[in-house]
């Protein structure tokens, strides 16, 4: 049964006009799996290759030698990467080598879709057939004492190299320091139990030339490369055998998948803040690139976030300095674990920022569009969002109970996975605790003491629910601080308000929260005019969270605060609240 395992796709048809070398493709690479002296042996092995792999050929060498080669390919990249991985396999033998078929002749196998033994020659006199070339003869391996003299002539950088190779194989693990200490020991000795050899610790010539050949094959398999990508301004070293540029999308440079690789780089480069970086941070984690499985890291300058499903991987980082953002995503498929592993850390050593950012046609976190920010790219919707807001510095939140209801999965701000700590239904409202404590900006500081009706209000809340990354502020009046048939623990209020904003804080003026946005109580025959809302007081909140064992803050007398600082505190504290399912 033929096998062409996952390199099927690198494999080309064969060049037509097979009958000898000179016919083949000048520009075509081959894989030299092995040559043999005896035309029967040579034609045995063919065969066995060609059921164990495909795909094979056979031709006769300038020294009577016949060589079996597997191709052709178009590329120096396609051919290495298909000898990785059947080397990785030991589907061929460790010495094959990538040739250009230069010294190939008449070809034996297949012909006509069957092997045809060559024409002989009788020699020109009775004298014995000359032997064939020493070259092609494989030189004797060195003892340990031939390779410790041979490795002490090697040059610091060529020490290094070696280093260098072992590391992107996963043998060493510590500092390139052109130094063969215990663990550059350990490393080699490791890297030839895995070939077959006998560990000494030392390389051969033979096998430090096998080392760095399979590395420089790896290299020319990914294209790793370093970019410079003047608008973006960042510079980077990107797998480009396996992505290729496409286009500049504010805040991105596209770089997607080249020949279906699987693997797509983003390029991030935007104005902004602090409150920028972590509106990016949120919005982020609800691509469908970056699968929601993954650890998240979000410092006060930089975040890092990954993510990994059976389908995709990624991972992505971002620092904020001198009013710019930058960063990179990688994504790949499962079948590339091996491989991006290697080019990550290449990607996250080479990255360098310089100059400026692609223009801002985005704006910052608080006025952006989710549709504008993230154009271009897949991002996943919940069910529904409403609002909610932080009541305690370790990222407890209340909302609606109706919000949270029949829910698979509850989000804060889409990026922070919560459990569900208390209800009241009667009450319509919950407490949320997040997974990973977080530490807010800021949180509310509830009211106390008698309401004066009458008083100007403030609703801060997602109003358009998942299209912005930053509330709305919608302004009202406090009409009564009971509900429509006298209940206590009930404000009612002169306000229209949206489907999201429900479960926001309503702050009095002096920034105090007075309560939680509930919306209209459900009638069966009544219908209560758009302006007329409830809220749940803050008392009776502050009742609830103390029933469950959750503290909450009560804001001092006299406080004032101005409106500019209402907004930035309203913006700080109200969360959204997603459903997922």
């Amino acid at each position: 049964m033929t096998r062409i395992l996952g390199t099927a796709a690198f494999l080309v048809a064969s060049v037509s006009g097979l009958g000898l070398g000179p016919a083949l493709a000048q520009d075509t690479r081959w894989v030299q799996l092995e040559a043999q002296r005896e035309f029967d042996e040579a034609l045995e092995r063919a065969q066995d290759y060609q059921q164990s792999i495909g795909n094979v050929s056979g031709f006769q060498l300038p020294s009577d030698w016949y060589a079996l080669a597997l191709g052709p390919f178009e590329t120096d990249t396609d051919a290495f990467e298909v000898r990785r991985q059947l080397r990785a396999e030991r589907a061929i033998p460790a010495d094959a080598f990538v040739s250009n078929g230069a010294n190939y002749g008449a070809r034996f196998f297949p012909q006509d879709g069957a092997a045809v033994a060559p024409v002989a020659t009788p020699p020109a006199d009775p004298s014995p057939e000359p032997e064939p070339l020493a070259a092609l003869e494989p030189e004797p391996e060195e003892t340990l004492r031939e390779a410790q003299a041979s490795e002490r002539a090697l040059s610091r950088d060529e020490k290094a190299d070696l280093q260098i190779a072992l590391q992107w194989f996963g043998y060493y693990t510590q500092r390139i320091d052109a130094s063969f200490g215990r663990g550059t020991r350990r490393s080699m000795a490791d890297w030839q139990a895995d070939r077959g050899y006998e560990d000494t610790g030392v390389l051969t010539t033979r096998q430090r030339a096998e080392l760095l050949d399979d590395y420089q094959g790896e290299l020319a398999a990914l294209g790793m490369q370093t970019i410079r990508d003047e608008d973006a301004g960042i510079e980077i070293a990107l797998p480009l055998a396996m992505v290729e540029f496409d286009r500049h999308e504010a805040p991105f440079s596209h770089f997607p998948a080249k020949d279906d690789s699987g693997v797509q780089v983003l390029l991030l480069s935007q104005p902004g803040n602090q409150a920028t970086l972590y509106g990016l941070y949120e919005i982020m984690q609800t691509l469908e690139i970056v699968p929601l499985e993954g650890d998240r890291e979000r410092q006060s300058n930089s975040f890092v976030l990954t993510g990994q499903n059976d389908e995709l991987r990624s991972h992505t980082f971002a620092q904020f300095r001198g009013g710019q953002i930058k960063g990179y995503t990688l994504v790949w498929t499962p079948e590339r674990d091996d491989q991006m592993a290697r080019v990550l850390p290449m990607m996250e050593d080479s990255f360098t920022t310089f100059g400026g950012t692609l223009p801002e046609s985005t704006g910052q976190a608080s006025q952006v569009a989710r549709s504008a920010l993230l154009a271009g790219l897949n991002v996943r919707r919940p069910d529904f969002s409403r609002s909610g807001f932080y009541i305690d510095a370790t990222g407890t939140v209340v909302t609606t109970a109706a919000a949270v209801e029949q829910c698979d999965r509850v989000t804060i701000d889409e990026a922070y996975t919560a459990r569900i700590r208390a209800v009241d239904e009667a009450l319509n409202i919950a407490v949320l605790e997040p997974e990973t404590p977080l530490v807010p900006l800021a949180f509310a500081q509830f009211a106390e003491g008698d309401l004066p009706l009458g008083q100007e209000i403030t609703i801060s809340g997602f109003s358009f629910e998942d299209m912005l990354t930053r509330p709305v502020l919608t302004f009202g009046r406090l009409d009564a601080d009971t509900g429509l048939n006298g209940e206590d623990g009930v404000m009612r209020l002169n306000a229209s308000v949206a489907q999201g904003d429900l479960g926001g804080p309503v702050f009095g003026r002096n920034g105090a929260v007075l309560g939680l946005l509930a919306g209209q109580p459900a009638m069966e025959s009544r219908q209560l005019p758009p302006e007329v809302n409830f809220a749940v007081s803050a008392q009776a909140i502050r009742g609830f969270l103390n029933e469950n064992g959750v503290s909450s803050g009560t804001l001092r007398d006299g406080v004032t605060v101005t409106p500019q600082h209402l907004t930035r505190v309203a913006g700080d504290l109200t969360v959204l609240v997603s459903c997922w399912n």
